[in-house]
């Protein structure tokens, strides 16, 4: 298998964190492949016409995209361990997941936003991330008990990758800072061999 990858990417962490835990990253092929929102990839346009990472490549040549569905499609590869499949426990993790991921969405648009130059910043739109961020990890530390309490799956991958995104690109928000719970959790996703396997870098 292909995927189209980058080192900075949360979703492509995502991806390759939950490729570590179930054993099938040495099966995954890492084609770095660079995307903008202004210049689409024209060679990723060929497997994934919204130009997006990642995208992950059959051997036969199907295409299977997003980040949620590669990880549902590797967690089917591997027997379903991340995907709780019955009852309450799957609504529960999918909405933390999109909880966490519908955040990591935010702020890649924070970012762009806040590269502007000054005078071409919507101060409305910075606003609204800065309070999205505020609440959303609120949420997370108020009901921070599941992250202990029920076994590893994809909400606590997302949630991990979340708060490294956060030290990477966000280290100025301080979210340590109001968060002990998640600070205390996030010290053992980190130790994980597959967070450590899969650090977000620049390159």
């Amino acid at each position: 298998m292909k995927l189209h990858w980058s080192p900075r990417s949360p979703f492509v962490r995502k991806v390759m964190v939950a490729a570590h835990e179930l054993n099938l990253a040495d099966r995954i092929e890492p084609v770095r492949t660079v995307v903008a929102m202004k210049a689409p990839n024209r060679d990723l346009l060929l497997d994934n016409p919204l130009s997006k990472i990642p995208t992950l490549v059959l051997d036969d040549g199907t295409a299977i995209f997003d980040s949620l569905v590669i990880c549902e499609y590797l967690d089917t590869l591997a027997g379903g361990r991340l995907f709780p499949r019955d009852g309450m426990s799957r609504w529960h993790a999918l909405t933390r997941h999109a909880l966490a991921n519908g955040l990591l969405d935010h702020l890649i648009l924070w970012r762009n936003e806040r590269e502007k130059p000054p005078e071409r910043q919507t101060p409305e739109w910075l606003d609204s991330f800065a309070l999205k961020t505020r609440e959303t990890l609120a949420r997370l530390e108020r009901d921070a008990a599941w992250l202990d309490g029920e076994p590893f799956d994809i909400a606590h991958i997302t949630v991990g990758v979340l708060l490294g995104y956060l030290d990477f690109r966000f280290d100025d928000l301080r979210w340590r800072d109001a968060h002990p719970r998640l600070t205390a959790w996030n010290e053992t996703f980190a130790a994980r061999p597959s967070a450590r396997a899969t650090e977000v870098r620049d390159g």
